[in-house]
């Protein structure tokens, strides 16, 4: 089943770091299927109060998005990332195209 590395970045400082990161993170993606979702753009708010940047990155399955975050290729950019933006980073399993918003009550 899909699965997504989310990240929800705030106080991000665009610095010469930051695009590095971005020139290199796409082909840490590629050997595990991952690709980009949603990758910031406008946010057009209903409820709530938002704040910074979302990134959804789809994998085939949350074995595949473990094992490229834990990459070798990856862990080498991450500090690239980590030193200059803040915010939460998490994995989560997707839902089939069949799922009906009661089955989470089974």
């Amino acid at each position: 089943m899909t699965a997504y590395a989310i990240g929800h970045l705030h106080e991000v400082d665009m610095c010469a770091e930051i695009v590095e990161y971005l020139a290199q993170i796409d082909d840490t993606l590629a050997p595990f299927g991952g690709r980009f979702i949603i990758h910031g753009g406008q946010c057009e708010l209903r409820e709530g109060e938002w704040k910074g940047d979302l990134i959804v990155i789809a994998f085939p399955d949350l074995a595949h998005a473990r094992d490229w975050y834990a990459s070798d290729a990856y862990q080498r950019i991450l500090p690239l990332r980590t030193r200059h933006a803040r915010g939460a980073v998490f994995f989560i399993d997707g839902v089939d195209a069949s799922h009906r918003a009661t089955d989470i009550l089974r």
